[in-house]
């Protein structure tokens, strides 16, 4: 049976984080408590741990765990072309509960799954996860319960739903909310919100300044028009992640060209009836544009400051099914 440490009580803390800690090292998973919710942990640079990690969740290589890290400074050494947008929201929400989607090092020796080139970070506000991960380095983390089922809240749930697949168990006693982590794909020139979280959209806005935060896109969020249901389904010029029960991939790079040119359909002659799902293409679907913050003054960079793009790349990289999740927050798949 797999032990289990009382992480409120510093004594037993202290043993709890270094059994933690060895077991990681012997390419275990462990539960331990952040911030937001519980979460299973393996060594990032393990593939066999990371495999483990999948297994216990019920998921496959197409949906790799973000990365849970122990300091800001651990993002260079795991992505690139971090835009100047992204350190402002790294100063402002980390620690804390935002996940912000990177290029990952293409020097990187590990093995997280089907990424697609991309790594979701996030630096959590939690003491005992920030004594594990300064003691292991970057863990591959996603929340500690079976794919579509509730997030755990208590190491009890924790230890229902996973039981042998976890060798180390910390118990942080009761996370306040079953809230999960923001996810913003910072991979554009201009943030797409994948998920809706911790973080609101409003919090955002006003670090972001002038950077426009592209919203409507997140699997979990509201259409804000009743004939826009469909708008925020996943297409290939689109960064909404998918519906969990959606196996398409999406693609994080824009594409001007459409396959069906402007003349050669007449508006008139498209029935409602004739129109198939498989038949709308990606340039037909317009985002809502994003919330107005006029009236709010900006904590973020001074009106007359030039974003520019040059810090991101011009094609990014495919977001694939990494980054799919349930559609609310008390299902979500990763912490």
């Amino acid at each position: 049976m797999s032990p289990v440490f009382d992480c409120t009580v510093p004594e037993s803390r202290d043993e709890g984080i270094s059994t933690a800690a060895e077991a990681i090292f012997r390419g275990e998973c462990v539960v331990m408590p952040t911030d937001t919710v519980y979460g299973i942990a393996a060594d990032a640079f393990n593939p066999t741990a990371v495999g483990q990690l999948l297994e216990a969740k019920g998921r496959g290589r197409d949906m790799p765990p973000p990365v849970l890290i122990p300091s800001r400074q651990t993002v260079d050494g795991l992505a690139m072309s971090v835009p100047s947008y992204a350190a402002r929201l790294m100063d402002a929400f980390w620690p804390g509960g935002l996940t912000l989607v990177f290029r990952a090092q293409q020097s990187l020796a590990w093995d997280l799954g089907d990424t697609n080139g991309t790594v979701g970070l996030r630096m959590p506000d939690d003491k005992v996860a920030l004594a594990l991960l300064e003691s292991t380095g970057p863990l591959a983390v996603s929340s500690a319960n079976r794919t579509g089922k509730p997030s755990a809240t208590t190491v009890t749930e924790a230890g229902f739903m996973l039981g042998h697949f976890v060798d180390t168990y910390l118990d942080g006693g009761t996370r306040g909310s079953d809230t999960s982590s923001t996810i913003l794909d910072c991979t554009k020139a201009d943030p797409v919100v994948l998920r809706e979280g911790a973080i609101s959209n409003e919090e955002l806005q006003k670090v972001l300044g002038d950077v426009e935060l592209i919203t409507g896109r997140a699997i979990n969020s509201e259409p804000d028009e009743p004939d826009a249901e469909q708008a925020i389904a996943p297409d290939t010029e689109s960064a909404a992640a998918p519906d969990e029960d959606d196996n398409s991939p999406v693609d994080l790079a824009k594409s001007d060209a459409t396959e069906t040119g402007p003349d050669e359909i007449e508006p008139d002659e498209i029935e409602p009836d004739d129109i198939e799902p498989d038949d709308i293409q990606p340039d037909d679907i317009q985002p809502d544009d994003a919330e107005s913050n006029d009236s709010a003054a900006p904590i973020g960079p001074p009106a007359n400051e030039i974003h520019s793009s040059a810090d991101v790349p011009s094609a990014p990289p495919t977001l694939g099914k990494q980054w799919d999740e349930a559609s609310t927050t008390t299902t979500s798949d990763d912490e």
